[in-house]
């Protein structure tokens, strides 16, 4: 009885040694496999990173370029300045044909001065020089008539007109000038005082405009 009972403890103790093994061999390969597991996604993680990291390095760094602004074609004209009120004119600023391109007028001087005989300063004196341009060609009725000169008030369009005929050179004919002489010749306005700017006419000359009536 007590042989068999031994024989019955040795087999238990086998079975349970064997049942152990078999246990600890399970965990073994579950381990194993998650080893294998974690190393796999390991290295998928890595192989990631490397390639953005490539794709990152390998990318260039655009910038774009800065938009340009067309120039403007349309070219630039400079406008022209006004005459200073009250300023002196140039020799050369205003110069006019007569009677076609015979002759020429230019105004040497328009300044206001004194009336002699009212004390009042609302004359104007109008020097010029006219000088022939043409050599032949002139009949001896062509003669620029100085006391004939008349203003106009640019703002206003009010007209002016010469003091007398006495305040005057009178007139200027060109048959008398030879070719490329000039005269000297004034004439006498009657512009009120406050006027600084006027338009300037002679006969059969061509107008000058926005002249300064200098003080």
């Amino acid at each position: 009885m007590s042989t068999f009972l031994s024989s019955v403890a040795v087999l238990l103790s086998t079975l349970a040694l064997l049942c152990s093994g078999y246990t600890a061999y399970q965990v073994f390969t579950l381990q194993q496999t998650l080893n294998v597991a974690n190393a796999g996604n390991t290295t998928a993680t890595t192989s990631t990173q490397k390639t953005s990291d490539v794709e990152t390095s390998t990318t260039p760094n655009i910038t774009p370029d800065p938009v340009e602004t067309p120039a403007s074609s349309s070219p630039t004209t400079p406008a022209q300045s006004p005459v200073a009120t009250g300023a002196a004119i140039k020799p050369g600023q205003f110069v006019q044909p007569s009677f076609g391109k015979k002759a020429e007028v230019e105004l040497l001087s328009v300044k206001r001065i004194k009336d002699p005989e009212t004390g009042n300063r609302d004359v104007v004196n109008v020097q010029m020089r006219i000088r022939r341009l043409a050599t032949d060609g002139i009949d001896s009725t062509e003669s620029v008539r100085i006391y004939n000169t008349t203003a106009r008030n640019p703002d206003t369009s009010e007209t002016y007109k010469g003091v007398d005929v006495k305040r005057s050179t009178g007139s200027v004919n060109l048959f008398d000038l030879r070719p490329k002489a000039s005269a000297d010749a004034y004439v006498w306005l009657r512009i009120p005082e406050g006027v600084n700017s006027i338009d300037i006419f002679l006969p059969d000359t061509a107008a000058f405009k926005n002249v300064p009536v200098s003080n």
